[in-house]
């Protein structure tokens, strides 16, 4: 009888440990799906972004100012375009990065130093994705970090951002 008990006793140790396992790959992929989802997110919403700009820069009415006043000097000015004289909304809202989760884009300036022509995330963190991009997010090809993926509109690649150093942001948080 004594035997039967150590056995018994055995078997549902293993059995523990095994379902310890099992749930650990469990919280593994689940985790990674919910980061490719983030992922996801973000190429769509850094897009409305990049569309929303580009259509408050090609409906500026005086073309004579470009590129100063072209861009939206704050993202507020995407939600209602002032400059017009009937009511253009180029985004709803202002979305979230949701990489992090809050309302804190990195700016991307225009040349001129005056209005907004993109945003990228804050995140350090590594994208799942590196191949495999539409032709409007090439440049995201093999990128290290999130804050490398730059959303912006440039009428000329002349007026495109110029690669560098990009300050390292505080790393967020992978999602438990």
């Amino acid at each position: 009888m004594r035997r039967a008990a150590g056995f018994t006793y055995m078997t549902v140790l293993y059995i523990v440990a095994i379902m310890g396992v099992g749930l650990a790959l469990v919280g593994e992929v689940w985790d990674t799906a919910a980061m490719r989802e983030k992922e996801a997110e973000l190429l769509f919403v850094g897009n409305q972004y990049r569309w929303a700009i580009t259509l408050y820069y090609e409906r500026t009415p005086d073309k004579r100012t470009c590129p100063a006043k072209c861009y939206p000097e704050k993202l507020e000015d995407l939600l209602l375009d002032k400059r017009q004289t009937g009511v253009y909304r180029y985004l709803r809202k202002l979305y979230p990065d949701p990489l992090t989760g809050k309302a804190d884009w990195q700016q991307i300036k225009a040349p001129s130093g005056d209005g907004i022509m993109g945003i990228h995330s804050k995140s350090g963190l590594t994208p799942f994705k590196t191949s495999g991009f539409r032709a409007r997010d090439s440049t995201f090809e093999g990128a290290n970090h999130y804050f490398d993926w730059k959303f912006f509109y440039s009428p000329s690649p002349q007026m495109a951002p110029k690669p560098g150093p990009v300050p390292s942001p505080i790393p967020a948080a992978a999602p438990k």
